[in-house]
């Protein structure tokens, strides 16, 4: 599927790392400098400009102290048929 970062699945994604930054009480520039990135990172990714690749995003869980077990039980995401 083209253009998976834009697809409800993804953006699920994105809210679940947004909401967890959040409850841990970063903004978004504490969390950029916790992995080593400008703040713009964090910000494109949360916004949906820029796709996280499956590394990127267990390193951002790792970083706010969650897990990939934890995302999926959180969140139920629905994933497309095909790719």
């Amino acid at each position: 599927m083209a253009g998976t970062l834009h697809t409800e699945a993804y953006r699920s994604a994105v809210r679940f790392l947004a909401d967890l930054r959040a409850r841990e009480g970063l903004s978004q520039a504490d969390l950029a400098k916790r992995l080593s990135k400008p703040p713009s990172f964090v910000g494109k990714y949360e916004t949906c400009e820029r796709r996280l690749d499956i590394i990127e995003f267990l390193v951002v869980l790792r970083t706010l102290d969650s897990s990939f077990s934890e995302f999926e039980e959180a969140t139920a995401i629905k994933l497309p048929e095909g790719l």
